[in-house]
């Protein structure tokens, strides 16, 4: 094993989605670009997940442990040691503030990828927030050491969007192509009554992007057969760039994908699937790139006509969108955070 090992600890599964892994992929992916490796290590997977990260190269060691627990960090840790990791990456909502200090009472150094400020304090390295909402006053209750990667410059999008960075959108006067992504699982299957809202409107069409932990697959392959040519179902894609780039707008899930349909500009209409995603959609439609839905499956479906209609009407508020979306998001954020590793996390922001 090469000096220069990240050890990531990320979890998947149907009730947490696929976010935590994705993301922690999108580092893993330019930490190996600059010549690194990285291991995952995880006490929950689907079996998609386990498919992508094999196919891209990265080794998975299963961990049986009650995820977030004591026994997790010290299992953790011993995998750190074993295989020489520069670098222990954690990112998962049952990871705190013990769990952080377990790991850097064993020597190792740390970079705690967070979201929300719940772990109540931090010891970590380096924590990463890469929300467009981060600041620090989440993060008061820190060691003295721990220093801070905050905000959408560090939005860590996977090597799929580099491609993409010098593409123009085009606004179109009339919308044709609709994209709907709810995330990596959605247990509720708010998919498909997004969809039957957008079927309504018999001048669109759609493409669904479902992750392969989906559990509605066989409803969602119904409503596709229902409407050939209409609907179109991308399952498990490792290559979501280009299906943003190609829509004309979205119908998404307010997760890491908000991020993504920042940098290529594509306006959206944001449903909130988890208690997590709610800040995100919040300040993503405060900064006019998005739309924030009223949340609730009922409330959906009684609203998201009316804000689809308007903004399939102006193509002036699209562009407008588009634009100040892709300020936020330059694409690089995976590139700065793994070069913060590199240089031991001390070089000044």
């Amino acid at each position: 094993m090469k000096r220069g090992t990240l050890l990531i600890r990320a979890d998947a599964s149907l009730a947490i989605g696929t976010g935590h892994v994705m993301r922690c992929l999108a580092l893993a992916q330019a930490w190996q670009d600059a010549g690194g490796n990285a291991i995952f290590a995880m006490a929950e997977a689907t079996p998609a997940v386990e498919e992508r990260l094999r196919n891209e190269g990265f080794e998975i060691a299963r961990a049986v442990v009650r995820v977030g627990s004591a026994a997790d960090a010290e299992e953790t840790a011993q995998l750190a040691h074993q295989h020489g990791a520069s670098w222990v990456v954690v990112d998962g909502y049952d990871f705190g503030a013990e769990y952080q200090a377990s790991l850097k009472s064993r020597g190792l150094r740390v970079l705690f990828i967070d979201d929300n400020g719940n772990a109540k304090h931090y010891s970590a390295d380096l924590v990463l927030n890469q929300n467009v909402y981060a600041h620090e006053a989440l993060y008061r209750s820190r060691e003295l050491p721990t220093k801070l990667l905050l905000g959408s410059r560090f939005a860590m999008l996977r090597r799929e969007f580099a491609a993409w960075r010098d593409w123009k959108r085009e606004t179109p006067v009339i919308v044709r192509k609709v994209l709907v992504t709810m995330g990596g699982s959605d247990p509720d299957n708010v998919t498909e009554r997004v969809l039957h809202v957008i079927l309504a409107k018999r001048e669109l069409e759609a493409t669904v992007v479902v992750g392969g932990s989906n559990p509605h697959l066989r409803e969602l392959r119904k409503v596709v057969e229902q409407h050939r040519g209409t609907v179109h179902l991308v399952e498990n894609t490792t290559n979501i760039a280009e299906l943003i780039a190609s829509a004309d707008v979205a119908v998404a899930g307010a997760g890491t994908t908000s991020l993504e349909m920042c940098f290529l500009g594509l306006p959206a209409v944001l449903v909130v699937m988890a208690d997590n995603q709610r800040a995100v959609a919040e300040e993503l439609g405060r900064r006019g790139v998005a739309i924030h839905l009223v949340e609730g499956a009922e409330a959906i479906l009684s609203v998201l006509a009316e804000h689809l209609a308007g903004l399939l009407a102006s193509s002036e508020r699209r562009k407008a969108m588009s634009e100040t979306a892709r300020k936020l998001v330059d694409g690089l954020g995976a590139e700065r955070v793994a070069a913060k590793l590199n240089d031991n996390g001390l070089g000044a922001e």
